[in-house]
């Protein structure tokens, strides 16, 4: 064989390893483009995740923060109330000033559905009765606005401003006592922290409840009451206004709805805590 045909197969062969080694540095270039693409892909899916993530904490902050003012609008708002009840009925009496505590009481339960409504949106546990009861109540006050002053309206109102002032006061025991147990429960994890304080008696508020009993189930009672006078007053010569009637229902149904869910809740609690032992 030649020398020049050696030298040219000496040179091929160069050539080949060379273009195997070729091959395996572009193999081995594939292979790290490849991974950094899935790094690639990898890093943008974690700051994608991590966009959602902060906006739906900051989503969040925006629920705590109007589950709050809510809070706050309620317990100020019965507060309110509870002056300006006070204030009826001890020293003004006009029924101009009578007329502004029955717009603030429709102002007070017509804001508070609508509050109620987002945040039950936003996962709040209103439900129930509860929520049907700021209908009935802002329905009632309506009509204690439109209630004219004539006779029978004068026989009613210091005992309709009794019972608003001592609504609005065990509403503010109410908020108090609420807010505390909600604090409690949501510190420990076992209630969900879009919860709020509503009226009435809960189930889970049982704990301590024995000084508020009595008093929510007077002012149950008083509902009936009211409702009794007024279907007496539809009775008298002199009746004519359609208010009274209206009102008298009102009542009648919010004291049927306010009583047989705080029996029924206390029946089911008092179930369940003798239950309890036996399961062990």
């Amino acid at each position: 064989m030649s020398q020049g045909l050696t030298d040219v197969l000496v040179e091929w062969k160069c050539l080949e390893e060379e273009y195997q080694q070729l091959q395996e540095t572009h193999r081995m270039y594939l292979q790290k483009l490849d991974e950094i693409s899935k790094l690639q892909n990898n890093f943008s899916s974690s700051i994608s995740h991590q966009r959602k993530r902060l906006k739906e904490t900051s989503h969040l902050v925006k629920k705590f923060a109007y589950k709050d003012e809510y809070e706050k609008f309620k317990l100020c708002s019965t507060v309110i109330l509870l002056l300006f009840s006070f204030i009826c009925y001890f020293f003004a009496n006009y029924r101009f000033f009578d007329a502004i505590l029955n717009f603030l009481l429709v102002w007070y339960y017509c804001t508070l559905t609508i509050r109620e409504s987002i945040l039950i949106t936003n996962g709040s546990r209103i439900k129930g009765w509860w929520v049907f009861h700021h209908y009935i109540s802002a329905f009632l006050s309506g009509v204690m606005l439109t209630w004219p002053d004539g006779s029978l309206y004068k026989i009613f109102r210091n005992q309709f401003l009794a019972y608003s002032l001592y609504q609005s006061f065990v509403q503010c025991l109410q908020c108090y006592y609420q807010s505390g147990c909600l604090y409690r429960l949501r510190a420990l994890g076992e209630r969900h922290n879009m919860d709020v304080t509503v009226e009435g008696f809960q189930s889970w508020m049982w704990k301590g409840l024995t000084f508020l009993l009595p008093f929510l189930f007077f002012g149950h009672f008083w509902q009936l009451f009211n409702g009794l006078s007024l279907f007496r007053m539809a009775q008298l010569p002199d009746f004519k206004e359609w208010q009274v009637l209206m009102c008298g229902l009102c009542f009648l149904i919010l004291f049927m709805g306010n009583f047989f869910t705080t029996v029924a809740v206390v029946r089911q609690k008092f179930k369940s805590r003798n239950q309890k032992p036996k399961s062990l």
